[in-house]
């Protein structure tokens, strides 16, 4: 109860517990780029990649709950030092001093809470699988025989709607910019943000952020404009690289019986 009474009602266990977040959400976000990158290779990485990760069952939506939290309090933390700065203001307090912090903190919370909208879209979208119709969500079979979600054809068609593909974008981009802001906020809180190193965090904050932005723009430009094809011939909008029909027939028949024998295997 002390911990969380330090943590939560003084200022500086709330500094911490921004950083300590900031941290977490830093590390998580590099592992899911790095992932997601996969759909540039073969189907079968990135397919195999999601599967593995499904295979955790009730940790990985732990994980996820964890990764709201470390959301939510960030926003939750920046509203209370809001708050508290105002009430603790002299009238007369010269409003040019506070600005640049002012608007900082501002749109930090704003962001946050659009980042926290787009996490919770994005796991309705690709986890949950509840916000477009059945045909948005194909399985494909691995080439051990394991049938899978084709999360490479899930994505590709997701990011083929150009307004959902746009929305993203715009959320990746607050994310970014929300990354930034939480990086220095994070290597203030732990001391590092002293002045010689003071311009080398922000610039290291700032390419993070920015590679970060291109890391995830480049998966949906890719998709948007038919550099990543979908290669499961079960899936709408399938096309032989050879502009047959051959291969499309054989590969829908192979998988399709996979798929039923996996499904016999099962039941």
């Amino acid at each position: 109860m002390n911990i969380l009474h330090v943590l939560f009602k003084t200022s500086i266990g709330k500094k911490v517990a921004m950083a300590v977040t900031g941290f977490i959400l830093f590390g998580f976000v590099i592992g899911h780029l790095s992932g997601n990158l996969q759909i540039f290779a073969h189907p079968d990485k990135i397919n195999g990649y999601a599967h593995l990760l499904e295979s955790l069952g009730p940790a990985l939506w732990v994980i996820r709950l964890f990764l709201i939290v470390t959301v939510v309090v960030p926003i939750w933390v920046a509203v209370q030092l809001t708050f508290e700065n105002r009430a603790a203001r002299p009238d007369g307090y010269q409003k040019q001093i506070t600005l640049r912090a002012t608007l900082a903190s501002r749109y930090m919370r704003w962001s946050g809470f659009v980042v926290l909208a787009f996490i919770v879209y994005h796991i309705l979208h690709f986890t949950v699988r509840v916000t477009h119709g059945p045909g948005a969500y194909p399985m494909t079979v691995l080439a051990d025989g394991t049938v899978v979600r084709d999360v490479h054809s899930m994505m590709v068609l997701g990011f083929q709607n150009p307004l959902l593909a746009t929305c993203y974008l715009i959320s990746v981009g607050l994310l970014s910019w929300h990354l930034r802001h939480g990086l220095v906020s994070m290597f203030q809180s732990i001391g590092l943000r002293t002045r010689p190193w003071s311009r080398f965090l922000e610039r290291v904050s700032v390419i993070f952020c920015v590679l970060y932005f291109l890391g995830n723009a480049l998966i949906v430009v890719a998709a948007m404009t038919g550099q990543i094809r979908i290669q499961n011939p079960l899936v709408a909008g399938y096309a032989c690289r050879d502009a047959c029909d051959v291969c499309g027939a054989i590969n829908t028949e192979a998988i399709v019986e996979n798929v039923d024998v996996a499904k016999d295997n099962q039941s």
